[in-house]
């Protein structure tokens, strides 16, 4: 900030200069949530509060005052209120300190696929969007233009779903044993760097322990079945090949890619797991328990990968793939941890749970998204609660 006032740099489509912060006190019929929307609708960008500015270029710093959690807070809720479709994913930076009296607040603000944002004052509405450094309002052309665009986004989104689902499923022995495949592609994708094998092999280290965080002992964990010191090199991805092999081993088959653009697919034998030292469960018999592991080492991974990629959006699509000819059962544990199935209910169709999620949200947020998925998943099947991955608070 010192050298852009030393430079007297100018403000453009993605940088906007602000002296003073909003007022807190009815933040929603401040410009705040127009200068947001007018960021998100046009690839996105900065809003930087605590800089002076003449003729757009910066002149000098400006002390923004006392700024906390709460005030943190009601700019990510005016961003998410007062703005329709909501921008999510604002990310508020805290600088300098009060001793010197130099405190500046960043608001960066992602591109958006869900644009035009509108602006609602009473029963007026608004597209704001940035030209150049200003703030003006779209007009009719402009906004049939971002919704057609929006729509054209969801139609290529699904497809790329389609294609990451299709992939992770296809060569399945889905007529012996039941598979979950999960997949997540990103909204934006955005790449930091080329993805090189230390790389790859430190997002899968990594997602191991996030994984047994989520879900615990008590399952079987896909990502321990594959190879995460050796990610091998495929099309635009790493993979992390299967390493049960063997009669006895084949139960637990696994396989994982890490894609160059951040998307994560994962696929896994989730029926005829071993029930005993002899005996397995039949292929269309599925343990929750080993549903909870299969979803919170694919969060795990996509958290981990997210962070490494740059990427925050995703689209996800988890599902059990089936073919046989027995109906898919579901299976729960009773109060003795003995397996049982006599509250599920027979599916001749697994329907895919579909969702939109940030992967670099607050832990605790994250941990909200992974528990949803992993019940969703369960509640086809009758099962009314997970036994491994806990509840948030």
């Amino acid at each position: 900030m010192d050298e852009a006032v030393k430079i007297s740099a100018v403000e453009m489509h993605d940088l906007d200069w602000k002296s003073q912060l909003p007022q807190m006190k009815g933040l929603s019929q401040t410009d705040f949530p127009k200068d947001v929307a007018a960021m998100a609708n046009n690839g996105g960008g900065l809003i930087v509060y605590g800089v002076n500015e003449s003729q757009k270029a910066a002149t000098d710093r400006a002390d923004v005052g006392h700024f906390d959690e709460g005030y943190e807070r009601a700019l990510r809720s005016a961003a998410i209120t007062a703005i329709s479709p909501p921008v999510f994913g604002l990310k508020v930076h805290r600088l300098g300190t009060e001793a010197a009296q130099n405190r500046a607040v960043v608001v960066e603000i992602a591109a958006s696929v869900d644009g035009p944002h509108l602006i609602y004052r009473n029963e007026l509405f608004g597209a704001p969007i940035r030209n150049d450094s200003d703030t003006v309002w779209m007009k009719e052309r402009q906004i049939e233009a971002m919704y057609r665009a929006r729509l054209d986004e969801r139609r290529q989104a699904t497809a790329a779903l389609d294609a990451l689902f299709n992939d992770s499923s296809a060569g399945r022995n889905t007529g012996d044993r039941a598979w979950f495949i999960a997949v997540a592609h990103p909204r934006v994708p955005r790449i930091l760097a080329h993805l090189d094998r230390d790389e790859a092999r430190l997002i899968l280290q990594k997602a191991v322990p996030l994984a047994l965080s989520f879900a615990g002992r008590g399952g079987v964990h896909p990502l321990e079945s594959v190879d995460v010191q050796n990610p091998r090199p495929g099309l635009r991805r790493w993979v992390a090949v299967n390493t049960a092999t063997g009669e006895r081993k084949l139960w637990r088959e696994a396989w994982v890619s890490v894609h160059q653009n951040g998307s994560v697919t994962l696929a896994t034998a989730i029926g005829a797991h071993q029930m005993s030292r002899d005996g397995y469960f039949a292929g269309h018999e599925v343990e929750a328990r080993a549903i909870e592991c299969a979803v919170a080492d694919f969060m795990a991974l996509t958290r981990i990968t997210a962070d490494s990629t740059g990427n925050d959006g995703y689209d996800v699509r988890a599902g059990i793939d089936w073919t046989g000819t027995e109906p898919l059962q579901i299976m729960t544990i009773d109060n003795s941890g003995f397996v049982y199935k006599d509250v599920s209910t027979p599916l001749h169709r697994f329907t895919p749970v579909e969702t939109s999620l940030d992967a670099r949200e607050t832990d605790a947020k994250f941990r909200r998204s992974v528990y949803e998925l992993a019940r969703d998943c369960v509640n086809q099947g009758g099962i009314s609660n997970l036994h491994l991955i806990a509840m948030p608070d």
